[in-house]
């Protein structure tokens, strides 16, 4: 069953949305186990780079928790952040990749509940899409 789920990468803030990851755990609220997760300072330290490279390893979506507006490091992170997420939708479509395999929302240290419904929610989203392609 897990090989049939797609794998994603989530880009995780330390300071806010990671403590949400750890917190599904502890309430044992269960997400795909082909979810992974990177840890980053702040979501507007994420590359696109990074992110094309995810696609190139095979990962079928990629999604950043984004702190919103409690970053720690700054008010714009939020601004920053979707900058990124433009630029990273531009090399998507010059390398036929979906745009809608990247996702960004804002995952506060509190909302394991939110997380694990985003995850569910993009987990089907991307497998629907492989079972239409097929």
């Amino acid at each position: 069953m897990e090989k049939d789920l797609p794998r994603i990468l989530v880009f995780s803030t330390e300071k806010i949305s990671d403590p949400a990851l750890d917190l599904a755990g502890l309430m044992k609220l269960h997400y795909p186990p082909t979810v992974h997760a990177i840890v980053v300072p702040c979501s507007s330290s994420v590359r696109p780079s990074w992110i094309m490279h995810a696609f190139e390893c095979g990962f079928a979506g990629v999604f950043i928790a984004a702190d919103g507006s409690d970053c720690p490091y700054g008010e714009t992170c939020i601004e920053k952040t979707a900058k990124i997420v433009e630029t990273t939708h531009v090399m998507m479509r010059e390398k036929g990749i979906p745009t809608e395999n990247l996702k960004m929302a804002a995952v506060c240290s509190v909302c394991a509940e939110l997380f694990v419904s985003q995850m569910k929610l993009f987990a089907g989203e991307l497998a629907d899409k492989t079972t239409n392609e097929t």
